[in-house]
């Protein structure tokens, strides 16, 4: 008899992100991330796990870490992405449980881990990309929504949102994401290298 796939809520009160992704972040898994912002207290309660994959490909969905062309930039528009860019070092409700020896520490594992792990590409143009999190360990799976890569998203710390619902979705819709994944990473028209400017950030 066929096996259907089930989807799993993950209420990141019960049960949190962060433990399930340790259960599946295994030795050579491909981990493709699309999201908003890379924290490293992220990358810290993972350290280990994100210590034994084969890569880590990172999506920034808006404009990070890019260049502007013109200095006619909307401040509307500069303002979130400055805030984009600032949150490499935490968000708000990270900072406040952190000082800035522990921060210097991670940082430099962080960086480390980048140089030997990880690529960054930023979404230089102005259409919109689903944010989410797709795991490869010989199957497929898909965390979504997955609006940033925060210790808040991976449930370690309470955030200012009422829920914290995220969806891991079954391999079929898993590959489905990672088509338009693989898709939009090698799109040099759209989406830029942006791993030397985040290393300059972090370090």
């Amino acid at each position: 008899m066929e096996t259907i796939e089930q989807t799993k809520l993950i209420d990141n009160i019960h049960e949190r992100v962060v433990d399930d992704l340790k259960t599946r972040l295994t030795q050579g898994s491909r981990v493709s991330i699309a999201a908003a912002s890379f924290s490293i207290y992220a990358f810290e309660a993972l350290k280990k796990e994100l210590g034994n994959i084969a890569e880590l490909r990172f999506i920034f969905t808006s404009p990070t870490f890019i260049k502007e062309k013109t200095q006619k930039e909307k401040r509307e528009y500069y303002i979130p992405k400055l805030n984009r860019e600032r949150n490499l070092y935490g968000t708000e409700f990270e900072i406040r449980l952190r000082n800035q020896l522990s921060q210097k520490a991670i940082a430099k594992e962080c960086a480390t881990w980048i140089r030997q792990k990880a690529r960054f590409r930023s979404n230089a143009s102005q259409e919109q990309m689903p944010n989410f999190l797709h795991l490869q360990n010989g199957s497929s799976y898909l965390y979504s929504p997955f609006n940033n890569f925060t210790t808040t998203q991976l449930g370690c710390e309470r955030g200012n949102e009422i829920c914290n619902f995220v969806n891991v979705l079954p391999p079929s819709t898993a590959k489905a994401y990672l088509g338009i994944f693989n898709e939009q990473w090698n799109n040099d028209k759209k989406f830029r290298d942006v791993t030397e400017r985040v290393l300059e950030y972090i370090e």
